[in-house]
């Protein structure tokens, strides 16, 4: 089993509002997906700023692949991002997991 991790920030304010937008875009988005174990956002708000991670499961490489692309390494984008994403960090991270 493969975890992937993202992270991405918000401004504080916009907290609530994305992750309604994540709840109706990339978690659903990542659950359809065949290979996808699970899909869980984690969010901390500091100061005026909120964090986002987003931890899913697969079965393989491959499966991230028919999700992500051919690099798995590069994190995806939706369209709306652009309109609370603080900046865009180019990668995601990869762990294999070894105990549940």
């Amino acid at each position: 089993m493969i975890a992937r991790m993202w992270h991405g920030r918000t401004k504080a304010p916009d907290a609530d509002k994305y992750l309604e937008y994540l709840n109706h875009s990339g978690i659903p988005d990542y659950r359809r997906t065949p290979g996808n174990l699970g899909a869980w956002v984690f969010r901390r708000i500091e100061g005026d700023v909120a964090h986002f991670i987003t931890l899913t499961f697969w079965e393989s490489r491959e499966a991230i692949r028919a999700f992500a692309g051919d690099n798995i390494e590069l994190a995806r984008y939706y369209p709306e991002d652009k309109r609370y994403l603080l900046e865009f960090e180019p990668g995601v991270v990869h762990y294999e997991v070894f105990a549940t």
